[in-house]
C-alpha cells in the first residue's frame, strides 16, 4: 500500500491473510473497520480488496463522501455509486468475479442475500474475526487519541463531581456530563450510566428520576468521544456510612487493582478475567460478578479483545482494554470500577486516572 495511508500496514496485513484464505476478494461494510483500514469515516461505503485482480483496492461510496475520501485518502480508488447502481453492481462492472469472497458476518441479512444473488457462484468466507483482531492492536496513532480521550474522561468527571449534589435526579447528573463531553470532546462513546443508591445493583441501569440523596453511594459510568475514539471509566462516589457497601467496594477496589498488576504481553483474556474473579469468589461474591472483567476500546466503545471467563486470547502491546469487576446485591447496592489500560512490552500503563 501507499506510503500516505497511515493504516498501510494493516491493510497489508490484511491482503495477506486474504491469500492466505485462498480469497479471490474481500468486501468490508463495517464503518470502523473501514476507518482502521483506510482513515476514511463513512457510513455508507463498501471497501473492496481485489485479491485476484492484483491485490487492488478500490472504495465504494456515494456522491456526498467522493470529495472526502480524495481528501483524506488520496491514495484510495473511489468508485461513485448512483441510483440503481449499487456496491455489488459496481464491483460485478469492475469485473469481480470472486470464487472465494470474504465478507463480515456481521453485515444484515438484506446486504447478505444481496451479495449472494449478484454472486451466486461464490464459497462466501466470514473474515469478521480477523478483521476485529486486526483493530485489537493499536497504531501509535490509535493509542495517543484513546489516551486523549482518557484524559479528557477524567477532567470532565473531576468538573462534573463539582456541579453534581444530593438533591439532584440521576437523568439531571446525565446531562450535566453530557453538556461537558459535547462542549469540551465530541459527545458519549456512549449513553451516561448515572446509579443513585441500590439502582447501582442494575449493572446498566438507565438513569431515571431517582433522587440522589445525602449519604447514599453513587456510581457513574461514561465515556467520552474524541477524535473518533472513545474512551470509558466507571467511579463511584462512596456511602458515607454503610459497613456493608464499604467491605463490597474495598473487594471490588482489590480485584480492579489485582487484575491491573496481573495484565501483561502473552496471558490470555480469560486469565486476566480469573484474577479478579478468583478474588470476588474467595470472598463469597462470585455470583454477584457476572459479567466479563472487560472488553477492548477503539472506534467501537466494544472491541476486541474482551476479557472473559476461558478467553484464549493472547494479550499484545498495543490493545486497549478496560479492567471492570463489579459485584451487584439487587435492591440493595452495586459497586464497579472500571479503568482503561493499555497493553505494554512489559505490562500495562493505566490511562484512567481519577481517584477511586
Amino acid at each position: 500500500m501507499s506510503e500516505t495511508n497511515p493504516c498501510a500496514e494493516r491493510l497489508d496485513s490484511l491482503m495477506c491473510l486474504a491469500v492466505r484464505r485462498r480469497l479471490d476478494a474481500l468486501v468490508v461494510f463495517n464503518e470502523a473497520n473501514i476507518r482502521s483500514l483506510t482513515g476514511v469515516v463513512c457510513d455508507n461505503g463498501c471497501l473492496l480488496l481485489d485479491i485476484a485482480g492484483g491485490r487492488r483496492v478500490v472504495f465504494f461510496t456515494d456522491f456526498r463522501y467522493v470529495p472526502m475520501v480524495h481528501r483524506v485518502a488520496p491514495w484510495l480508488r473511489v468508485r461513485e455509486t448512483r441510483r440503481g447502481v449499487g456496491f455489488k453492481d459496481l464491483m460485478y462492472k469492475e469485473g469481480i468475479r470472486p470464487k472465494r469472497l470474504g465478507y463480515e458476518s456481521s453485515i444484515t441479512a438484506k446486504r447478505y442475500l444481496e451479495l449472494k444473488k449478484r454472486f451466486p457462484k461464490a464459497v462466501f468466507v466470514d473474515v469478521n474475526d480477523d478483521l476485529l483482531s486486526k483493530r485489537a492492536v493499536k497504531s501509535v496513532d490509535e493509542i495517543t487519541r484513546v489516551a486523549a480521550a482518557a484524559a479528557l474522561n477524567d477532567e470532565i468527571w473531576a468538573l462534573a463531581r463539582k456541579e453534581m449534589k444530593p438533591g439532584m435526579t440521576e437523568k439531571a447528573m446525565q446531562r450535566v456530563i453530557q453538556t461537558l463531553m459535547i462542549t469540551l470532546g465530541d459527545g458519549e462513546a456512549f449513553e451516561t450510566i448515572v446509579c443513585a443508591g441500590a439502582n447501582a445493583a442494575e449493572c446498566h441501569h438507565v438513569p431515571d428520576d431517582t433522587v440522589w440523596h445525602k449519604g447514599e453511594p453513587l456510581l457513574v459510568d461514561m465515556g467520552v468521544k474524541l477524535d473518533g475514539v472513545c474512551s470509558d471509566m466507571t467511579r463511584n462516589i462512596k456511602a458515607s456510612r454503610d459497613p456493608e457497601y464499604s467491605k463490597i467496594y474495598d473487594i471490588v477496589l482489590k480485584a480492579n487493582e489485582a487484575a491491573i498488576a496481573a495484565a501483561k504481553p502473552g496471558m490470555t483474556a480469560g486469565a486476566l478475567d480469573a484474577v479478579a474473579r478468583k478474588l470476588i469468589r474467595r470472598a463469597g461474591y462470585g455470583k454477584a460478578f457476572g459479567h466479563s472483567l472487560g472488553h477492548g476500546v477503539g472506534y467501537e466503545i466494544h472491541e476486541e479483545p474482551c476479557a472473559r471467563q476461558k478467553s484464549k486470547t493472547e494479550l499484545e502491546p498495543g490493545m486497549i482494554v478496560t479492567i471492570e469487576p463489579g459485584i451487584y446485591l439487587e435492591n440493595r447496592l452495586g459497586v464497579r470500577i472500571e479503568d482503561l489500560v493499555l497493553i505494554t512490552t512489559t505490562g500495562c500503563e493505566v490511562l484512567s486516572h481519577s481517584a477511586k
